[in-house]
């Protein structure tokens, strides 16, 4: 597709600050918008200005789209803010966007990395959200991050030939090496031990966060995964050591898709064009 159809700068405002946005116009008979909220530290255009290539794809296929910057990111005003705290801003974005298009009724929330945690978090509280799209979604925590170390990186390392012609050259530093692992070994175990508890704090962990938000959204749901990528290898494990989890996903409100050669932002042409594509079937299907 080169064709680009009609984009239009908007403002709008959000608890007294002005935020900017794009506006993709797709069909004048669209019913159903995409809604890209950025990842931080990110702006509207996204990596590779793959949220603008991503837009532009879609509203020539007849989607609507609107991508913006959150207080304190891009164009827009405001101090800085991390990604669990921009619900008013989805909420202000999503009355900005159904405004310029009133032919709108239904918004699909898109969202990659900490964005698509966000998503989760706000979709519940909102009847106009009726789907998400979520890709790698953020759920980091210390000891889940040690585990995926564990898993997926110091296992290639010791399967890599580069290591050991390293090893048996002493070329490297075996005190610093060991000291690393154990602390990772510890943190790894403590995650173990957390992931499938019942907590009673205040405040739960983001995994535990994010699940229950999505457990609480009665729209649908698209969940795409890369293969190479560290983000969602973490989700995967958090999946795979929760029962409650792989009940969740085992939703038909929950559809899943897996790119086994992508990277964390889909940076090749080809991983974006295949997530386009997954997300135009997606949002047309129901």
């Amino acid at each position: 597709m080169s064709r680009v159809t009609a984009e239009e700068a908007l403002t709008f405002h959000c608890l007294g600050e002005l935020l900017v946005g794009i506006l993709h116009r797709g069909s004048e008979y669209a019913t159903r918008g995409v809604l890209v909220v950025v990842g931080g530290p990110q702006y509207r255009v996204g990596s590779h200005r793959q949220f603008v290539l991503f837009a532009r794809w879609l509203a020539e296929a007849g989607v609507p789209v609107f991508r913006f910057d959150y207080r304190g990111m891009g164009d827009s005003g405001g101090g800085t803010r991390t990604f669990e705290n921009i619900e008013v801003d989805i909420r202000a974005a999503i009355d900005a966007f159904l405004e310029a298009a009133p032919g709108l009724r239904e918004i699909v929330i898109w969202g990659l990395c900490d964005a698509a945690s966000a998503a989760c978090f706000y979709a519940p509280s909102d009847p106009r959200v009726a789907g998400l799209v979520l890709l790698n979604p953020w759920v980091r925590t210390e000891e889940g991050q040690a585990a995926v170390y564990l898993k997926h990186y110091y296992f290639r390392r010791l399967v890599s030939g580069d290591f050991w012609r390293k090893f048996w050259r002493r070329e490297f530093d075996y005190k610093d090496s060991l000291r690393s692992l154990g602390d990772i070994l510890r943190k790894a175990n403590s995650w173990r031990q957390k992931v499938d508890e019942v907590e009673t704090e205040e405040i739960l962990p983001l995994p535990k966060r994010v699940y229950k938000a999505l457990e609480q959204f009665q729209g649908r749901t698209l969940l795409i995964l890369s293969g190479k990528d560290l983000t969602a290898n973490e989700f995967r494990d958090t999946i795979s050591s929760s029962s409650a989890w792989r009940g969740l996903l085992r939703s038909r409100s929950i559809e899943r898709r897996e790119l086994s050669t992508a990277d964390h932002t889909f940076s090749r042409r080809v991983w974006r064009d295949q997530v386009a594509q997954w997300t135009l079937e997606w949002v047309r299907s129901w």
